[in-house]
């Protein structure tokens, strides 16, 4: 009983221990939040950083796309009937009548491909393009499979 009445008393002559223990879990806890803070201020960051070269890399495409879409272009307008007829006056080339013509068959000759300025129906250049599962989950979804599995 004396045991019992002596730590009683070390503890009322002492209460700045209680006080300290108050506060060491205050600052315990003010920790842990910080240090959960950080964690999903840096997971939020690498996200936004991703998506970020993502839009990068969406827009230098589309403007490949373009570059390329102005060749085909320029491509087509070379290429046309009366651009070449042009050339070929400058060419000193001569209009032949259709019955002046010979055709020869040459074995093994495979002819030219007609040239595809647009690409063909249902051939879309953006389909199907995803972020992975990664970039996707919430801190919250993250840390649940961390919790679970034992690891992202």
């Amino acid at each position: 009983m004396q045991y019992l009445r002596n730590s009683s008393q070390a503890k009322n002559q002492t209460p700045w221990r209680q006080q300290m223990q108050l506060i060491v879990a205050i600052l315990a806890a003010v920790a842990i939040f910080g240090l959960v803070a950080a964690l999903y201020l840096d997971v939020t960051a690498r996200g936004a950083t991703a998506g970020r070269q993502v839009q990068d890399l969406q827009r230098s495409r589309e403007e490949l796309e373009r570059n390329i879409e102005d060749m085909q272009t320029e491509l087509a307008y070379l290429l046309s009937v009366n651009v070449m007829g042009q050339r070929a006056e400058k060419l000193n080339f001569e209009n032949i009548r259709p019955g002046s013509i010979t055709y020869i068959a040459v074995p093994g000759y495979e002819p030219r491909n007609d040239i595809q300025l647009a690409p063909s129906p249902g051939a879309a250049f953006g389909a199907g393009v995803r972020l992975p599962e990664k970039y996707t989950q919430s801190i919250f979804e993250w840390f649940g499979n961390l919790l679970t599995f034992g690891g992202p």
